[in-house]
């Protein structure tokens, strides 16, 4: 990781840090409003968010940085709601599998249009300031900005 340059301030370097928090916050915030809508804990709404296809509930364990019997707790509590469905893996029975059923992808579809609609970060900015924004965000996290689609 690298350092400040000597041509950024202290204080510019405050500020930012103090924005991002700000924004890192209310962010949060959103993000724990838009879940309780739909009667889902962060945690849940996290899980529902994060499932591609068939998953190990380890791997997800290790995504949502938790253990793995934490898991179990979410998936029992989005199985019985029917968002999502449990399965053995095939060739090793002791590998459970999560799958999002279609109204998981349904409500997934639902929460993550919710959290664009009320997000501070989106409401706040034009198309053009939310691509710098997301192109910077994928600089400061060490990745390449992706180009969306156009909407032609």
């Amino acid at each position: 990781m690298g350092r400040i340059d000597r041509t950024t301030s202290a204080g510019e370097a405050r500020d930012t840090a103090a924005l991002l928090m700000h924004v890192t916050e209310q962010t949060l915030h959103n993000f724990e409003a838009a879940a309780a809508a739909f009667d889902l804990t962060v945690a849940q709404a996290r899980a529902l968010l994060a499932l591609e296809g068939a998953a190990p509930m380890r791997s997800l364990a290790e995504h949502l940085r938790c253990d793995a019997s934490y898991v179990t707790g979410i998936a029992d509590h989005l199985e019985r709601r029917g968002l999502v469905s449990r399965a053995a893996q095939a060739g090793d029975r002791r590998v459970k599998l999560l799958q999002l059923t279609p109204d998981g992808r349904r409500l997934r579809s639902t929460l993550q249009a919710r959290m664009l609609e009320t997000s501070p970060v989106m409401v706040a900015l034009d198309a053009g300031e939310r691509a710098l924004l997301r192109d910077l965000l994928a600089k400061a996290a060490g990745s390449e900005p992706t180009t969306p689609p156009s909407e032609d």
